[in-house]
């Protein structure tokens, strides 16, 4: 009989993931430019999904969420670019891993969600800085066959990927800290049940 009830709160986990990636993919597809960035850059809250999963779960669901939603959207976009997806992947992870890690390992409150977000936020723009520079720009140019001079790296690295990923962090932070608020009942009840 335990068996059977811990197989059914393994599905309804796998049944909520999966569902928390497909709103993901939504919402990544209601992305918007910020006017003074480059038009690629685009801010979407479909990190949101996954903030909320790995509250509820564990970092790893979070992590879960941001690799579903990445894998729907490979499939339906018939994405030719893989960098751009393993970038977005990569930047996800870095801004909901730090946000549930703190707020599993301390207070379960307000508190903790801001530290993780504001922490989240700087680990995200200063980890996808040294990624692109080092690995996704280059990737991307050798992909599109650019000729990038390191300025020319250093510039889009400085004026886009950093300030780009420091308001994305500063915009979600912004919308989930209410979202949270609202939910937090909710969260912890779904955390009881899931327990049980």
């Amino acid at each position: 009989m335990q068996k059977s009830a811990k197989q059914s709160s393994k599905l309804l986990k796998l049944i909520i993931l999966a569902l928390l990636g497909s709103i993901a993919l939504v919402l990544f597809f209601l992305n918007f430019p910020l006017p003074f960035l480059p038009p690629y850059l685009k801010i979407d809250f479909s990190d949101v999904p996954a903030l909320m999963a790995s509250l509820i779960f564990s970092p790893l669901a979070g992590v879960a969420v941001v690799l579903i939603k990445n894998v729907l959207y490979f499939a339906v976009s018939g994405s030719g670019d893989p960098v751009g997806v393993l970038a977005n992947f990569l930047a996800g992870v870095m801004f909901v891993l730090p946000v549930s890690l703190i707020y599993h390992k301390f207070h379960k409150g307000v508190k903790s969600i801001v530290s993780g977000l504001v922490t989240g936020t700087i680990v995200m723009a200063v980890g996808m800085s040294v990624l692109n520079y080092y690995v996704i720009l280059p990737a991307y140019a050798w992909f599109m066959g650019w000729d990038m001079s390191e300025q020319m790296a250093w510039g889009a690295v400085l004026v886009g990927v950093f300030s780009f990923n420091l308001l994305k962090g500063i915009i979600v932070g912004m919308l989930f800290v209410p979202v949270f608020i609202k939910m937090r009942s909710w969260i912890e009840q779904k955390q009881t049940n899931l327990a049980a």
